[in-house]
């Protein structure tokens, strides 16, 4: 069975970091699909407190993370990574169900679902 969100070591490290920095040691990491974005969808990172009702627990390098029902099914086999360059960093995120994503990286659409596009 594939795992519906998998974060790299890097990634993780950095997570913890923002945890820290931001207060929000004990938290989960809260990775989600949102309407809008050049291409009908976006990813979406948040900390969360508590665990809702219908969201999928997943636990890697230290970190909990939560998927709702809805999103696991858009997110499965999704890789999160963090990447340092010259030009700085940030995260990555490959999702194998993507059809379709634009130049920014944060926006997708897949066969089963589009979502409404919205200007970059």
């Amino acid at each position: 069975m594939t795992e519906i969100v998998i974060i790299s070591e890097a990634a993780a490290y950095r997570v913890k970091e923002m945890m820290t920095h931001n207060g929000e040691e004990g938290s989960m990491l809260r990775v989600s699909v949102n309407g809008g974005g050049c291409s009908g969808l976006s990813y979406g990172m948040s900390f969360e407190h508590e665990k809702k009702e219908d969201d999928i627990e997943l636990g890697q390098h230290g970190i909990d993370i939560v998927v709702s029902q809805e999103d696991a099914s858009i997110l499965n086999g999704t890789t999160i990574d963090y990447k340092e360059s010259l030009m700085g960093g940030g995260f990555t995120i490959d999702n194998p169900n993507a059809i379709a994503s634009c130049g920014c990286g944060s926006s997708f659409r897949t066969a089963k679902k589009a979502g409404t596009p919205e200007t970059c």
